[in-house]
């Protein structure tokens, strides 16, 4: 995803809901290393994936997509 825009988000509401990449994954289903590989951009989670997190952070896929820079 372009800048990484997904991967930024994605790390700032999991800081702000006070969780590790490892309680995250628990949570979501995938190990520490895949919520890692999301952040950092070297990796994308597929359509079912962003639902799944959007729902767990409750915000729109649009929130987690947009870049509001």
């Amino acid at each position: 995803m372009k800048n990484n825009v997904f991967g930024k988000k994605l790390r700032e509401l999991r800081l702000e809901k006070g969780i590790s990449q490892q309680k995250l994954g628990e949570e979501l289903g995938f190990c520490n290393q895949t919520v890692s590989f999301w952040e950092n951009g070297s990796r994308e989670p597929d359509l079912d994936t962003l639902l799944q997190i959007s729902h767990y952070f409750e915000v729109s896929l649009e929130e987690l997509l947009e870049d509001k820079n």
